[in-house]
């Protein structure tokens, strides 16, 4: 049986990645949090309390035994990756950190791992709030790649979706159609891609049985356009959208990008994992959220 500690395991693909290791039961699973939210796995997973940002709380779950797996879904800042490496070394086996799509910097088609380079990225310090989310990410991964004594693999990943999506950004698109609201895109012939949470969390699993390291995309095959997007929503519910390219702030498009925004996921692919395809999970996402948002009128 693997030792894996999850760093931030009880939301969203987090707890996901959770499920599917109790699913495949290969592993002694250890998850690590702050204990503010209550999540139910049974006795086969153990908890132990731990504050992220505190470097001895890190130190200490490091060190409550040998890992040969870490997944590290909460680190947003180099000083974060920095206390990291300094806990895990000569701790762990392996090291899986989720990073994003926004390490590339400004939205385009096509981002493939090499356009952005972490191992000659200029190291800066700091905690996250002195850094936009995207260059935290991208710090952080400098981080990792330049200082640490084990083997790393950052997961990048475009926008999650899910039912359990605590930011309900898809939500929000359901719920303006449904209620008759326009919302504002600056151009909605930009393709966009998606992952879905449960396929984030496989992905994660995955890559803590191969070998792969350094940068590595994770994505659903294939993209839709915004417009695409929105007709289906039209589909689902029955009703006509109201798409306007300038809304008031909060009728504005959490997916409103001006450019196409996409990723490239030939390397994982080319080692071994087959994504699913977008539009064989996003259609019935939209009907299952749909019927959510209608009964909690």
């Amino acid at each position: 049986m693997k030792k894996v500690l999850i760093l931030g395991g009880t939301r969203f693909f987090g707890k996901r990645l959770v499920d599917h290791l109790l699913w495949e039961g290969k592993s002694e699973i250890t998850v690590a949090t702050r204990g503010q939210t209550e999540v139910d796995f049974g006795a086969e997973v153990k908890r132990i309390r731990m504050d992220r940002e505190d470097p001895q709380s890190l130190a200490e779950a490091a060190q409550s035994d040998q890992w040969d797996v870490v997944y590290d879904n909460i680190c947003y800042s180099p000083n974060e990756a920095k206390v990291a490496c300094e806990a895990f070394a000569g701790r762990t086996n392996r090291y899986v950190f989720t990073s994003t799509l926004s390490v590339y910097g400004e939205p385009r088609p096509g981002f493939v791992e090499t356009d952005f380079d972490p191992y000659t990225y200029p190291l800066q310090y700091g905690n996250k709030e002195d850094f936009t989310y995207g260059e935290g990410k991208r710090l952080a991964e400098a981080v990792f790649f330049q200082t640490a004594s084990f083997p790393v693999t950052a997961m990048r990943i475009p926008i999650v979706l899910g039912m359990d999506d605590y930011t309900r950004r898809l939500h929000f698109h359901i719920k303006h159609v449904q209620q008759g609201k326009p919302i504002g895109m600056p151009n909605p012939e930009a393709e966009i891609g998606f992952i879905h949470s449960t396929e984030a969390a496989r992905f994660l699993a995955w890559l803590g049985n191969v070998s792969l390291t350094g940068p590595v995309n994770a994505a659903s095959k294939g993209s839709v356009t915004l417009i695409e997007m929105m007709h289906l929503i039209e589909t689902v519910t029955g009703m006509q959208t109201q798409i306007m390219k300038q809304t008031a702030d909060e009728d504005m498009s959490p997916f409103g990008v001006e450019q196409s925004w996409t990723m490239d996921t030939t390397k994982a692919e080319q080692a071994g994992y087959t994504f699913e395809s977008l539009m064989d999970w996003l259609p019935g996402l939209v009907r299952e959220i749909a019927l959510a948002l209608q009964s909690e009128r």
